[in-house]
């Protein structure tokens, strides 16, 4: 899985500031992760139990920085210095590991 994220975000995920990294609870997010994550049958809640590879792209297109991750998934509120809204729940990718880095 390929998620684009913007250049702050990157960054600091990068130096270690920064340990989660948040999308919206939609279908779109919902189908890509259960493909990906254990989740709970007919919920969709992840369980929080597995980890995965999950590449992380500053921006899109195939040449820009990127890094690869091992993360686990979660449901959960997130920081506002981290860019979540207050008081919205989010998928919550927490980042365990950075495995490899391109051009960064």
């Amino acid at each position: 899985m390929i998620l684009p994220i913007k250049s702050k975000w990157f960054y600091m995920i990068l130096s270690g500031d920064k340990k989660e990294e948040y999308r919206e609870i939609k279908p779109y997010y919902t189908i890509r992760f259960k493909k990906m994550f254990e989740m709970y049958p007919y919920s969709y809640i992840p369980t929080g139990f597995d980890k995965q590879f999950v590449e992380f792209r500053n921006g899109y297109g195939n040449n820009r920085p990127s890094f690869v991750a091992v993360c686990s998934l979660s449901i959960k509120m997130g920081k506002e210095e981290w860019g979540a809204e207050k008081g919205k729940e989010y998928y919550v990718l927490y980042i365990h590991e950075i495995l490899k880095r391109n051009n960064c």
